[in-house]
């Protein structure tokens, strides 16, 4: 991809490397109940690192959410939301269990 900046007539290349496994999970399509239940079961919806830290009710310090780290988080939050929308719509089943 080529980004122009303000500050020079040169474009800027920007080489993703995560490109085509990018690519790959977005193209995926969910076209199984045994799938889309595998997705929501191993792809969790809110972070599990995301806590506070307390000792004798006190809380000491507060672990923020570390899913964003993770360079292909966006894509993976794309892939359990086709799969919610994939039972939901296609399979009529209640996914509230799924939802945190």
């Amino acid at each position: 991809m080529i980004h122009p900046t303000p500050y020079s007539t040169k474009p800027k290349v920007f080489i993703d490397p995560l490109f085509p496994l990018r690519n790959w999970i977005n193209n995926l399509e969910v076209a199984s109940r045994k799938a889309a239940h595998l997705i929501c079961q191993v792809i969790p919806c809110c972070c599990p690192f995301e806590r506070d830290i307390t000792i004798m009710g006190r809380t000491l310090f507060h672990v923020p959410a570390l899913c964003k780290l993770n360079p292909l988080y966006d894509e993976f939050v794309m892939l359990r939301l086709k799969a919610l929308s994939y039972l939901t719509d296609i399979c009529n089943e209640d996914v509230t269990h799924y939802i945190c």
